[in-house]
């Protein structure tokens, strides 16, 4: 086998010792190999098999998903850049993480649920969704720095004049009833946050973003063998595990990367009459292709039209097939032009 690249890495025990592993990539008659090495005393060490195949794509999401457990165990390379992508943060970019990663170890759970229902609540009444309202991530910086003003509201990540007008008033009612042992502004956090706790931290975010992107491209594979194999969408939720709109929304990302999905298109749409996609596909070059929901009015009618036309789910998701084929053909006019 040829070694195409590998890395040591070390782990600091509680004692003087350290432990000693080795992460390497090999390639043999066309076959991608993909390791990790403990080294035990004595000289004895343990391989564990990461990855086997032909995928390189695969492979690199593997990589970097089960590395950055490992650096979230501990381990730290001895040769940096271990992820093979732009690794640097700006400065005022940490700083900013470092006051997500503090608010994540130290929120208070009551007031982080009292938050959590105050903007359902506000969510419903206004007919948005949640996360329009504020990010589970502000929901968790608010819950443990606890602003009493909204000029403190106004120094987290994430808060803006128009957001603190619209909904501080309702944030500080809560957060004022709450004593803290903190003061405004921040810089305390800086100091109190421990380096190593805040790396640990950061390749957790990495872990999480790298088992995305691993499943996304597993997703996409098991999609495109599905689809040259004739599958409709109900034999793709089994193969895949995931829901309809998942998969629909994943058609989307395949499209974007160049891949031919008009197959299965053509497969489920074939149920709808050829007027009611003329409408939908007009509706798309009158509104534009960014909202669903205006499409979903044009076509169907408003909320109270809807009761009786067939399950909301199935109407969306044949737009959102629609819209597939739409964006492909601005994408060719545009090419031709």
């Amino acid at each position: 086998m040829q070694i195409v690249f590998m890395n040591r890495l070390i782990k600091a025990s509680g004692s003087d010792d350290e432990f000693a592993a080795q992460v390497w990539i090999g390639e043999e008659e066309g076959i991608w190999h993909l390791g990790w090495r403990d080294f035990l005393i004595d000289g004895e060490f343990n391989d564990v098999s990461w990855y086997e195949g032909v995928s390189w794509n695969e492979l690199l999401c593997i990589y970097r998903h089960d590395l950055a457990i490992k650096l979230g165990e501990g381990y730290r390379p001895i040769i940096e850049g271990v992820f093979h992508e732009d690794e640097e943060t700006p400065l005022r970019g940490q700083t900013v993480q470092k006051l997500y990663c503090y608010s994540e170890l130290h929120s208070e759970e009551d007031v982080y649920a009292e938050l959590c229902t105050w903007r359902r609540r506000r969510a419903a009444s206004e007919h948005k969704a949640p996360y329009f309202i504020a990010s589970n991530k502000l929901l968790r910086l608010i819950s443990a720095y606890i602003p009493q003003h909204v000029d403190e509201l106004l120094q987290l990540p994430g808060v803006g004049q128009n957001k603190a007008s619209q909904y501080g008033a309702d944030i500080i009612e809560i957060t004022a009833k709450v004593e803290r042992n903190h003061t405004f502004p921040l810089n305390w956090v800086y100091a109190e946050l421990k380096e190593e706790v805040y790396r640990a931290w950061v390749f957790k975010q990495k872990e999480q973003k790298y088992k995305q992107e691993l499943n996304q491209f597993r997703m996409h594979s098991a999609l495109m063998i599905g689809i040259s194999e004739g599958k409709n969408l109900e034999q793709l939720e089994r193969d895949c595990e995931s829901s309809r709109k998942e998969i629909v929304e994943a058609l989307e990302e395949l499209e974007k990367l160049g891949y031919d999905t008009e197959p299965l298109l053509q497969s489920e749409l074939k149920d709808m009459t050829s007027e009611e996609q003329t409408t939908i596909w007009s509706a798309f070059e009158e509104l534009g292709d960014s909202l669903l929901k205006p499409i979903l009015q044009r076509v169907y009618g408003e909320d109270k039209d809807l009761v009786g036309k067939g399950n909301i789910d199935t109407l969306y998701e044949h737009i959102r097939m629609i819209r597939i084929q739409f964006r492909r053909n601005k994408v060719m006019r545009r090419s031709v032009s």
